[in-house]
């Protein structure tokens, strides 16, 4: 089984290091984890190629998790690139617009190892 390349991006290095040790705690063999403190920045590392997952708040300056998700669209390496939004964000209209926009799933902070176990694993498929 190969290790995992993950995009973590957070305006808080703190909690990109949260998600880090969450998705240790869930299970997931990582392999090298990339981190960036908004959406501009994210796409610049998405666009290197060979990402598993990204996972990426919402709100942020220069560039939110919604802008970023708009952005994506137009990274030819990033096409079925599984995105999943973490964010204190918890109104409904967010969730749908994310996911609207290519999120492929939502975890409201504060979130558990489960949680990721539950809605992150399965969107790896069989990283084999």
């Amino acid at each position: 089984m190969r290790k995992l390349k993950i995009l973590i991006v957070d305006d808080s290095s703190v909690m990109r290091k949260i998600v880090e040790r969450a998705l240790r705690q869930a299970g997931l063999d990582l392999g090298e984890v990339l981190e960036a403190s908004n959406g501009a920045e994210a796409l610049v590392a998405v666009e290197k190629g060979g990402m598993d997952m990204v996972l990426s708040d919402i709100n942020m300056p220069v560039m939110d998790g919604l802008e970023f998700l708009k952005n994506l669209r137009d990274v030819a390496c990033a096409k079925g690139l599984p995105v999943v939004m973490i964010s204190t964000e918890g109104s409904e209209a967010r969730v749908v617009e994310a996911l609207s926009l290519g999120a492929r799933g939502y975890l409201r902070k504060p979130f558990t190892p489960e949680q990721i176990k539950e809605r992150v694993v399965p969107l790896l498929g069989d990283p084999q």
